[in-house]
């Protein structure tokens, strides 16, 4: 009896084993999904691009609004699928997604969102960090053009979504270039080791600056959440970011659950506010 289980058992794992490689094939939401290899001059390394379109998109002749997602290797499945159920439910715009990675986790396996999302800071231990001024400019002189190159991609609707340290490249972006996109979401802005550079004029002007949402978690950690209130209270004595600026504390989320939530909620208020609904 013990033997013919065993048999039974090695049976069934035979027929359910999965194959030794994905295929996307069958996800609805990623199915479609394009890989490019891109080759910064502006940075000196390759990004990976993803890039999703949405129903309709081959049988449409228009443009459409584009959303850049940083730390894209976790968060583009992720925001792939969401924006897919967000129209259906019409509760979003058709929008392409386009999800910028590093095709690593760390900094070992060449992840160099630490130097690219931040400004410099005073630690001597983080000499690494500082790089915005140079991924802006890949995204603006390079990324951006190829996208709305190779797809039908409105450059007078870019959006970027930014968490953590990839917020504060938002807030960094929507500082120094404003024009650079129409609109920013940034989830739990990490600003503990400079928060001193984001308490100054942005030293750019212009003559439609952006909507910026910003996202907290309820449960954040104080790390984050003490520097983002000082943040907070530094603006709202001054009353002039120069942007269209919205912050919203998401109810339940922490640091890094937030993303789906406060992409949502970032993508209707967008919409709702710039259209005027």
């Amino acid at each position: 009896m013990k033997f013919l289980v065993l048999i039974l058992a090695a049976s069934l794992f035979s027929a359910i084993a999965p194959a030794s490689g994905a295929d996307l094939s069958k996800l609805e939401s990623l199915a479609g999904a394009e890989h490019h290899a891109f080759a910064s001059d502006e940075v000196g390394r390759t990004f990976h691009l993803y890039v999703r379109t949405p129903d309709g998109y081959a049988s449409a002749d228009r443009p459409y609004p584009v959303v850049y997602v940083l730390d894209g290797g976790t968060l583009f499945p992720i925001f792939a699928s969401l924006q897919m159920l967000l129209e259906v439910d019409e509760a979003a715009p058709k929008a392409i997604i386009v999800g910028i990675a590093y095709g690593g986790l760390d900094f070992e396996s060449g992840n160099y969102r630490s130097t690219d999302y931040t400004e410099p800071t005073a630690d001597p231990d983080f000499s690494y960090w500082g790089g915005a001024d140079a991924f802006r400019a890949a995204l603006r002189d390079e990324i951006a053009p190829f996208i709305e190159k190779t797809y039908r991609a409105d450059p007078s609707q870019r959006i970027l979504y930014g968490q953590s340290l990839g917020g504060q490249f938002v807030l960094h972006a929507a500082r120094r270039e404003p024009d650079l996109f129409w609109g920013l979401i940034a989830a739990n802005p990490a600003l503990h080791r400079n928060l001193d550079r984001f308490l100054s004029p942005a030293g750019a002007d212009t003559a439609s600056p952006p909507s910026v949402f910003i996202a907290r978690g309820e449960f954040d950690d104080r790390t984050y959440s003490e520097p983002m209130d000082q943040w907070v209270e530094h603006w709202r004595k001054i009353d002039s970011t120069g942007w269209r600026l919205k912050i919203d504390t998401l109810d339940g989320e922490g640091h890094s659950s937030i993303a789906p939530a406060a992409y949502k909620a970032g993508m209707a208020w967008l919409f709702s506010e710039r259209e005027g609904r």
